[in-house]
């Protein structure tokens, strides 16, 4: 019965939140810079491993389009992560040894932080590979954007991931520290997406793009998801239950239309693909910390030669949201 599932769904809302709570204690607090937060500021969560190259654009990415504080998670990195992190004016840090997997993969951690700080805030929650675009992005700031979901009463905006790779095999184009990685990564797919409908949590399950086409090729439904809703206006009786792929209370995964017409939506360039992949790829495997036994990783380690490039004849190069909204990969709605 309808009653006794938004009982259950109740019920694991709160338990997401106290084990978020219970979780809060893995967290040292490096660098706490949250007083400096005002009323109106929009702000960006994120867990990190050994990124440091890839920190120094990722932070200009998102200043240039309006964020204007960084809640930064870094997992026991071995490289200069934590240490560029701690000397950045806009950035809150805080860094753990416990294992990501056992964190339900970071988000007990980003729960806490986004409970503890971010309440009644507009907040982005994406990864460090992860660059996030809208309807104007060019043009507005992410503000006008939040501003536009305030006055028409809407709480979450959704974006799909789109994976971005270059035209030859990631290890043949160096990334170099501080470099934009969609200079390297410029194609995508355009099409082979499918989707599916959660009637439990509402939410839209999306799975395709090069990583079902190549790696998931025999089993394209273990292919990884690509449905977000990253971008919350944060209360702190909110949850993610997994990734940002859906939220409880579930009506906040309602992020598209069901009586005709479009929602606005946005995109997340997934630029993963780089130099580094085949290295990462290998190191994710070992440790096993990720998603189911880490099956991702599992494929990419099992299926990484130099024959795999990514790009195919029906490859699309990126130019622009407006390239995006006319393939049906985003959406400006009524957002004019």
């Amino acid at each position: 019965m309808k009653w006794r599932l938004q009982y259950r769904l109740r019920l694991r809302r709160k338990l997401a939140l106290w084990r978020a709570f219970k979780k809060r204690r893995q967290l040292k607090r490096i660098r706490n810079r949250t007083n400096n937060i005002k009323k109106n500021d929009v702000i960006l969560i994120c867990t990190c491993k050994d990124e440091f190259k890839r920190l120094p654009y990722f932070l200009s990415y998102y200043r240039d389009l309006g964020v204007n504080h960084f809640l930064c998670i870094d997992n026991n990195s071995t490289d200069d992560t934590a240490k560029y992190l701690k000397e950045q004016p806009d950035v809150s840090l805080w860094h753990t040894k416990a294992s990501y997997k056992k964190a339900a993969f970071g988000v007990h951690w980003m729960n806490w932080l986004a409970r503890r700080y971010c309440h009644n805030h507009w907040v982005l929650t994406v990864d460090v590979d992860e660059f996030f675009i809208f309807p104007f992005c060019d043009t507005r700031p992410i503000g006008a954007l939040t501003d536009w979901l305030d006055d028409t009463g809407i709480s979450s905006f959704s974006a799909m991931l789109i994976d971005m790779y270059p035209k030859e095999i990631p290890e043949q184009d160096s990334y170099l520290e501080g470099q934009n990685p969609l200079e390297i990564a410029q194609w995508f797919d355009s099409g082979n997406y499918s989707i599916k409908y959660n009637p439990e949590y509402y939410n839209l399950w999306i799975q395709g793009g090069p990583r079902a086409r190549v790696f998931f090729k025999n089993k394209p439904e273990e292919a990884p998801s690509l449905n977000k809703i990253p971008l919350v206006k944060w209360h702190r009786s909110y949850a993610y239950m997994q990734s940002t792929h859906m939220l409880l209370p579930r009506g906040l995964n309602l992020t598209y239309e069901t009586n005709g017409g479009e929602k606005a939506s946005g995109a997340l360039l997934h630029a993963k693909f780089l130099d580094d992949f085949s290295s990462k790829a290998q190191n994710e495997n070992m440790r096993k910390e990720h998603y189911a036994g880490g099956r991702e990783y599992s494929a990419y380690a099992n299926n990484i030669n130099d024959s795999n490039a990514l790009w195919s004849p029906m490859s699309e190069r990126y130019i622009n949201w407006r390239q995006l909204e006319i393939l049906g990969l985003l959406s400006k709605g009524n957002w004019a």
